[in-house]
């Protein structure tokens, strides 16, 4: 099980798609928005330190305005940790493609960086807690010309999530594990200084 694995990254990526009723029963998912608040609500009980990561996706056929409102309010309340939006994409033989109502891509490009605005501030302010924490990091790299590498926590995913800058005097190569102790924040990326090194 996730809570008890430990080489298991406490790290979920959850594809909910959407938090309307309305357009999750347009998309064929086989959950609504209670089930999947309350399954959220039940992973972070169980597993307080877990990052959760989804992505939704703007604009599907027949969104209305009040579905993208519930959209928002979701996002708003749920914080995830790492969150994607994507316009919808209609694709030949799919049923939706033959759906009335398209929505607009103008509206649904609209409504993608609404979400993701409102993201970037619930990742913001995320980051800025994690400050004062010391976390450990996988060293990826050293960044040219500095004292500073670049690692990932537990919460990043490769290519998909951020980073953490490590400054330190230190010769580290990539794949070792420090502990490092957060400084800073950035808008999806951190900053922090080693605090020892793990003991391989």
């Amino acid at each position: 099980m996730l809570k008890s694995e430990e080489k298991v990254c406490h790290y979920l990526d959850i594809p909910i798609q959407h938090a309307s009723d309305a357009v999750l029963k347009r998309m064929g998912r086989r959950t609504n928005h209670e089930e999947i608040r309350t399954l959220i609500g039940k992973l972070r009980k169980e597993i307080p330190d877990i990052a959760l990561r989804t992505t939704f996706i703007s604009g599907f056929p027949g969104e209305t305005e009040e579905d993208h409102e519930i959209l928002m309010e979701f996002t708003d309340e749920m914080e995830f940790d790492r969150l994607g939006v994507f316009t919808y994409s209609p694709e030949e033989d799919t049923p939706a493609y033959s759906f009335e109502n398209q929505v607009p891509e103008e509206i649904k490009e609209e409504r993608r960086a609404e979400i993701m605005e409102l993201q970037q501030d619930i990742a913001f302010e995320k980051s800025e807690r994690m400050k004062g924490r010391v976390l450990e990091v996988m060293i990826e790299g050293k960044v040219a010309d500095e004292n500073a590498y670049v690692g990932r926590t537990y919460m990043d995913s490769p290519n998909v999530d951020g980073l953490i800058f490590v400054n330190t005097g230190l010769s580290l190569m990539s794949g070792d594990f420090v502990r490092v102790r957060v400084t800073g924040a950035l808008d999806y990326d951190l900053i922090g200084e080693v605090e020892d090194e793990f003991t391989e």
